[in-house]
């Protein structure tokens, strides 16, 4: 990563992800201290960053995948620690201070605390479960169970009539409506 080492200077805009993985790669343990998160979730979600400030949400963000928050500790107890320091953005020590502070309030250990998030792995999106929703979904998409007018607005097989499903047209033939013989008049006579 440095000229040192024989290699070219990191690019501005490289993936703070790419850079962990260098990191990883370079030592023979991948051992991530947490100085080195700081950076790398400074970085996060922000192109211009140089990784030495941190904001509140790249702070919950982090703290969310290092599994910090939870049931004793929320978004809101980092929301108001985090405000006590009368800045946006703060450094590596001021950050310190803001765990120091939080660890206290909620009784936690503050060494618990950075060691979870310095072994979260790099900054990435968490992924997310289907979900529960699907059988509900399932349920009220099902067109056989439509009852009344809904059920005229999907023919046999499921599939939508579009328009004529949904709006009663108008027969303009010139039959009064309850007109049983329609197109006969000219057969008979």
């Amino acid at each position: 990563m440095s000229e040192a080492n024989g290699s070219s200077p990191a690019p501005a805009a490289e993936a703070p992800t790419a850079e962990l993985a260098q990191m990883a790669l370079e030592d023979s343990t991948p051992k991530v201290t947490f100085s080195d998160q700081f950076k790398a979730f400074s970085k996060f979600g922000d192109t211009k960053s140089d990784g030495k400030l941190i904001t509140l949400s790249q702070s919950d963000k982090w703290m969310k995948q290092a599994k910090v928050i939870d049931k004793q500790i929320t978004t809101t107890d980092t929301g108001i620690q985090f405000k006590k320091l009368k800045a946006m953005k703060v450094t590596i020590t001021d950050y310190n201070k803001f765990l120091d502070d939080l660890a206290k309030t909620k009784g936690v250990s503050m060494a618990e605390i950075k060691k979870k998030m310095a072994n979260c792995g790099a900054p990435g999106v968490i992924s997310v479960s289907a979900g529960k929703a699907a059988a509900a979904v399932d349920r009220l998409t099902d067109t056989s169970k439509y009852t009344g007018s809904h059920k005229e607005r999907f023919d046999a097989t499921g599939k939508g009539k579009g328009i004529a499903g949904r709006r009663n047209l108008v027969d303009d033939s010139g039959y009064v409506s309850g007109y049983q013989q329609k197109d006969t008049y000219d057969g008979a006579h």
